[in-house]
């Protein structure tokens, strides 16, 4: 009977839990106690943010664990007023949209503490790193504008330390041109945000930034809406990025540690795209179904101009920051064709991107660490000293490109799908950027790990096992999302089927449904055929 009873309580406690509150505070007290922690004993930075960072994701798949599958609506969901007096509520909540991504957030932090030790001073990078997560977390559950845009101005303070100080070469210039660009679409977004709870004030009979109330609201006139949201959409393109706005992010993953440029792939890109879903489209479905064709030629372009760019590096870690441009822009694609299929891809496509090129950089990183080097002409032969290495790496790229049976084509082919019924033509030029794709990886693999081995190439250490543990899984989603993705989608289409109809609902868009529309070819070709006849 005691048995009974304290396990009753033990499932009351969880199923109360403050699961998201708890995901954003414990790296925060991570952080703090790592600042309080000897100066002389890195060691104790690492295995505090270490532990830190492994709570959290321990939490993060506990939350997935218990998330209901086939709900649409918002879980977890916390509700406080924090600034009563300005409408501003602790509104936290994870639907199947963010629900992969808080998951991801959790996955990658603690592989990314192991995956790379700074050069010097310990304390402060771990200290900025777990804040950086705990901004990340934020931006991914909070449902109050002015609490998201807190978080999602919070992780810039993080990444332009970690890139500044602990980055190599030119790096004061590359966190200083990523700070400027962000920060100036976060300052036209604020605008943007002040202006959409002021203008729907008379109309909810309240001042409020609750994302909930104000999507329903419609109390702000066309003109407004749509700078309002061009406010938000600048903002949103700058962190994705967008095509122009993407020049920072070379520089930044060039010279920022190997630790911030996991970080930065596998969840700081994904703020600008969730955001475009989450706040951007939500609020202004109307103004978005107006300029999708801008966004989405946008898009299209980032896919080709990364990919040749890409082609044309001679630094394997800019290559690849080069390939996260054109990787993006298929999920801005999947987002604006506004369909279910093209939808659930973009958000298949965030995650499966965060592991791969996340997995991408971690391999970069320990190359550099052994050679010194991140040059491709001097690279050469690795395969044979590090065979173990090039089979860990060809997955890796396989899965970047889109390999069928691995995670990479999942996302996309579900875009390309979805995206094929509204953007017709915008998505057959895209998929020049699969093609493209396997061109600038095969060849920048080709150099790298064949041909001849020399010098220093020769004696280059394999991957150990610690690094097998640290990459494993990685690898283990990589094959086992590319095989058997019905679980992300199961909790994903739901969210993504009421996200469509809201548009719907508040905008011209009309969904294609995909049966009627082959009847209607068909039909139009029966008819064809009759004329021919005649």
């Amino acid at each position: 009977m005691l048995h009974s009873l304290l396990a009753a309580e033990a499932g009351a406690e969880a199923a109360t839990l403050p699961i998201i509150p708890t995901l954003i505070g414990v790296p925060l007290v991570g952080a703090i106690l790592v600042a309080l922690g000897p100066r002389n004993r890195p060691e104790v930075s690492r295995q505090i943010a270490f532990m830190t960072t492994a709570i959290t994701a321990v939490l993060s798949f506990w939350m997935l664990r218990e998330f209901e599958v086939g709900k649409s609506g918002y879980q977890f969901e916390v509700d406080q007023t924090w600034v009563a007096d300005l409408g501003i509520s602790l509104h936290f909540g994870i639907d199947g949209i963010s629900l992969f991504l808080v998951v991801l957030t959790g996955l990658l932090f603690p592989i990314a503490v192991l995956a790379a030790e700074p050069a010097r001073e310990s304390k402060p990078y771990y200290a900025w790193i777990l804040m950086l997560e705990a901004g990340s977390m934020g931006v991914f559950a909070a449902l109050d504008l002015f609490l998201f845009f807190v978080c999602f101005e919070i992780v810039l303070v993080p990444m332009y330390f970690l890139i500044g100080k602990w980055g190599h070469g030119n790096r004061i210039y590359a966190a200083t041109k990523f700070f400027v660009y962000t920060m100036a679409g976060s300052a036209m977004m604020l605008v943007g945000i002040l202006a959409t709870a002021f203008l729907s004030q008379d109309a909810l009979g309240e001042l409020t930034f609750d994302l909930v109330k104000l999507s329903e609201a419609d109390a702000i006139g066309d003109t407004a809406s749509l700078l309002i949201f061009i406010s938000f959409a600048l903002a949103f393109a700058v962190k994705v990025p967008i095509f122009p706005f993407h020049t920072w992010l070379p520089d930044a993953h060039t010279e920022a540690p190997t630790a911030g440029s996991i970080i930065l792939a596998g969840i700081m890109l994904k703020l600008g795209t969730y955001g475009f879903m989450r706040f951007g489209i939500t609020l202004f479905p109307q103004q978005a179904v107006d300029l999708a064709p801008i966004l989405v030629t946008l898009g299209v372009i980032g896919i080709i101009y990364g990919a040749i760019a890409a082609a044309m590096q001679s630094d394997l870690k800019r290559l690849v920051a080069y390939s996260s441009v054109a990787h993006m822009g298929f999920v801005v694609l999947g987002i604006f064709a506004f369909t279910s299929q093209s939808l659930s891809g973009s958000v298949l496509q965030m995650v499966n991107h965060g592991i791969s090129t996340g997995a991408l950089f971690i391999l970069v990183g320990w190359i550099y660490e052994r050679r010194h080097t991140r040059d491709i002409g001097t690279l050469s032969g690795l395969q044979k000293s590090a065979p173990i290495m090039a089979a860990v790496f060809t997955l890796v790229m396989l899965s970047s490109i889109g390999l069928p049976g691995l995670n990479g084509f999942v996302g996309e082919y579900l875009i390309l799908v979805g995206g094929f019924l509204t953007r017709r033509w915008y998505t057959v030029v895209a998929v020049a950027g699969v093609i493209l794709a396997a061109l600038y990886l095969l060849w920048a693999y080709q150099r790298v790990f064949h041909g001849p081995a020399d010098g220093e190439n020769i004696d280059m250490p394999d991957m150990t096992f610690t690094e097998g543990l640290i990459i494993a899984p990685l690898l283990a989603l990589i094959v086992f999302l590319g095989v058997y993705p019905k679980p992300l989608l199961d909790r994903i289409e739901p969210s993504i089927d009421e996200f469509v109809e809201h548009v719907e609902n508040r905008s011209d868009f009309t969904a294609p449904v995909p049966s009627v529309i082959a009847a209607e070819d068909d039909h139009s070709g029966g008819a064809e055929s009759e004329d021919e006849d005649h």
